[in-house]
């Protein structure tokens, strides 16, 4: 036994008694002593151990599982650039409101700042982005406290943040597993609730209720409650209730509506709609948003945050206004191939199964056309297009039933084929990757660029052309292909298994 695996074992054992259920691996060589107590609980049945080879994959891997289970996984990996891989998925972590544990091997104190191999400063590496940061003492062989810094780290992320522990390790690096730990470890500690004073709402003022991502179906019921229109993104996960407004876009464009607005209740983070980006600016709503990321929400300068928001019933329902809203016709959209994709990938969807929208023209598209109950992801709290598909592999890691379909362009597909590797000794998740080929960054046809650039600036530096094989890069990751060119041979292929499925679209 070393002092390395006797606190390596002690951390991992007090996260697993909190509730951490997964753990990401990304080999390395001063991360080892972590690497070989995560394998023991997976031997053990304690935890559902995941390894990937890239620290990036494995980050976003990890970032799904917060969001579909809302427990945050534990990241695993060595030092130097390492560390730096994981920086894109806790961002989007931050930003989103997803928790995450990022657990990095280091250098001791005397190796750093002395030019030593795959050593960079590591303490706070993170920012602002962590909620909770520690550079954890040398393991000595005494106490050092690391069962204490695994809850400070856990309470830290449960509520949906990101907390990293910095953890630096002297040779030998690795040893013999310490009886207790291979007898069996810790009980469970069962979590305390956390529970915050709800502020209460009378139904008036002239209010709607904007779902963004994550808003989920609470968001729904809040604006039924309420009487309330309810204004949601399609990554909501809110379109569904009696008070979900089809039109909505077209409602806050009309002064008679939209000009007439006194407040906004704001759940989720709503980044689609440019119109709700508009509304969200004025400075003469009383706007309201539920706290939560780490982040506040205030786009008009007097956004108030709240953790919670409940409605006096004795107060009356204005029916003359939620009826108005509720009159808008469903927009008609454009754009039928990629309409065509959406409406087949949402209606071959079941109650088992989950839907990740990566970031590209095909979520626009989807907003305008797909409406009811659905259970959405999509890393929209910096909206990249990078981890999309490691971040759906992580929610159906974090769902384990039915099947995970994923809808992205073909850059972001591109962009994330990394996370198409997986371990030859574990098992494929059940996932659909949907890829709408247009053979390039089309989405910038659509924005101020195109009609500033030229057509071989345009070309060359925003839409990226790109001939890639994508059948061939199935096949050299071991995966099952479809090549979709009509609706019978899509709908054919989302009744299958887990496959990669190309979609060809017209620029």
């Amino acid at each position: 036994m070393t002092a390395s695996s006797d606190a390596a074992c002690e951390l991992l054992d007090r996260l697993v008694a909190r509730g951490v259920q997964h753990l990401v691996v990304s080999p390395g060589s001063r991360s080892q002593a972590l690497a070989l107590a995560a394998a023991e609980l997976e031997r053990q049945g304690r935890v559902r151990l995941h390894v990937r080879l890239d620290e990036r994959v494995a980050g976003f891997t990890a970032l799904g599982i917060g969001r579909e289970s809302r427990v945050p996984a534990a990241v695993i990996c060595t030092s130097g650039s390492a560390v730096a891989n994981l920086f894109p998925a806790a961002l989007e972590a931050h930003h989103a409101g997803v928790p995450m544990l990022l657990l990095t091997a280091d250098r001791p104190p005397e190796l750093r700042g002395v030019g030593a191999n795959q050593t960079t400063h590591q303490p706070g590496f993170f920012g602002d982005a962590a909620r909770f940061a520690a550079d954890a003492p040398t393991p000595d062989g005494r106490a050092n406290g690391y069962a204490e810094l695994a809850d400070r780290a856990f309470d830290a992320a449960r509520g949906g943040s990101v907390a990293h522990l910095n953890l630096p390790f002297r040779e030998p690096l690795a040893g013999a597993l310490p009886e207790w730990f291979v007898a069996g470890g810790s009980a469970r500690i069962e979590p305390v609730p956390v529970r915050a004073d709800p502020v209460v709402l009378e139904r008036g003022p002239r209010t709607v209720v904007v779902a963004g991502a994550d808003a989920g179906p609470r968001a729904a019921h809040l604006a039924e409650r309420g009487g309330w229109p309810l204004l949601a993104e399609v990554v909501s996960g809110s379109r569904h209730g009696a008070t979900v407004v089809r039109g909505y876009r077209a409602g806050l464009a009309d002064p008679r509506l939209g000009g007439r607005i006194e407040r906004v209740v704001v759940i989720g983070h709503p980044t689609i709609g440019r119109e709700v980006t508009v509304l969200l600016r004025r400075d003469d709503l009383e706007i309201l948003a539920l706290q939560h990321t780490d982040e506040a929400l205030n786009l008009n300068g007097r956004t108030r945050a709240v953790p919670d928001i409940d409605i006096d019933t004795g107060t009356p329902v204005d029916a003359e206004w939620l009826a108005a809203w509720l009159e808008l016709p469903a927009p008609e959209g454009a754009e039928p191939h990629r309409a065509e994709l959406v409406d087949a990938v949402w209606r071959a969807t079941g109650e088992r199964d989950r839907i990740v929208f990566g970031s590209s023209r095909l979520v626009r598209v989807a907003d305008d056309r797909l409406w009811g109950r659905a259970r959405v992801h999509a890393n929209r709290g910096l909206a990249g297009i990078d981890g999309t598909v490691a971040t759906a592999m992580g929610v159906q890691l974090a769902a384990d039933d039915g099947t995970t379909r994923v809808i992205l362009g073909d850059l972001a597909f591109l962009y994330d084929a990394g996370a198409l590797l997986r371990s030859g000794s574990e098992e494929r998740p059940r996932l659909q990757i949907i890829v709408g080929n247009d053979g390039g960054g089309t989405i910038f046809d659509g924005l101020e660029v195109a009609q500033v650039a030229s057509r071989e600036a345009m070309d060359r530096v925003q839409l990226t052309p790109q001939r890639a094989d994508i059948a061939a890069l199935a096949a050299a990751y071991g995966w099952d292909y479809v090549r979709a060119q009509s609706r019978a041979e899509l709908d054919a292929a989302l009744g299958g298994g887990s496959a990669i499925i190309e979609v060809p679209l017209p620029r």
